[in-house]
């Protein structure tokens, strides 16, 4: 049997990250991340008034193959901060989403917005990594780490001040979170194992995250009506902005 997408990019990841602590040890990371001003207000962020949008930048998608031909992260993440994006999202996964490192670095000298390092996280050492590319938040997702697990890697982000988004795509996964009292639960509307989107599940399970956390829709938004769909005031869109670069301004209008 073919493995599921998830299983295939975590396989991937975890060479990448022999590699990565080969080439930099983690204490050498920690003494680079000991020096970084504050990280800047991701969840500060989300929880302002109104529709908030955390807009992603990303070359391409196991799903939808290439996105962005003529990818220029600084470039595209310029244009969401310019058109009212509450934060940013940069994919820096290598060998599915075509994202890199650097992507993050450059994305940071170009915004002072919030950023979420978008990738398969289940090590402290990304963590850290994510904090010296210059991300103010990290992905957490449910699918791939056990209860202990999720709960160490938050604490790590924390201690680096590091603010942890946790993403869910199942309704067990969603009350796992919610018991964990994670302070913000995305819901992602594509299932990670086969990357088909179902954007009325998502909204049943958005509905069972409590009032007092921030609760953000993930995947399958192109409209307004999508929005209103799911219940949620917070959302984090990708593909559909990097298609229309127009669309940030009208679902915010």
């Amino acid at each position: 049997m073919t493995p599921d997408i998830l299983t295939r990019i975590v396989g991937r990841k975890r060479l990448r990250l022999d590699a990565a602590k080969a080439a930099c040890p983690l204490a050498e990371l920690r003494a680079r991340a000991a020096d970084l001003p504050p990280a800047r207000g991701f969840l500060e962020s989300l929880r302002r008034p109104g529709i908030r949008i955390i807009a992603e930048s990303k070359k391409a998608s196991p799903s939808k193959g290439l996105i962005a031909p003529d990818y220029d992260p600084a470039a595209c993440v310029r244009r969401y901060e310019a058109d009212g994006a509450a934060a940013c999202s940069v994919l820096t996964e290598e060998d599915f989403f075509l994202g890199s490192a650097d992507d993050l670095v450059r994305a940071r000298r170009a915004v002072a917005l919030p950023l979420l390092r978008k990738d398969f996280v289940f090590d402290p050492y990304q963590i850290c990594e994510a904090r010296v590319l210059g991300a103010d938040a990290v992905l957490l997702i449910a699918a791939m780490l056990e209860d202990a697990r999720l709960q160490d890697l938050a604490g790590v982000a924390g201690e680096l001040g590091l603010d942890v988004l946790a993403e869910a795509h199942t309704e067990e996964e969603t009350a796992r979170l919610c018991a964990l009292s994670l302070p913000a639960i995305g819901v992602n509307a594509r299932d990670l194992r086969t990357f088909r989107t179902d954007l009325s599940a998502s909204a049943a399970l958005l509905r069972m995250i409590p009032q007092d956390r921030v609760a953000v829709a993930e995947s399958a938004v192109f409209s307004k009506a999508d929005m209103a769909q799911t219940g949620a005031r917070c959302f984090l869109i990708g593909e559909a902005l990097m298609r229309r670069p127009a669309l940030l301004r009208e679902l915010l209008a």
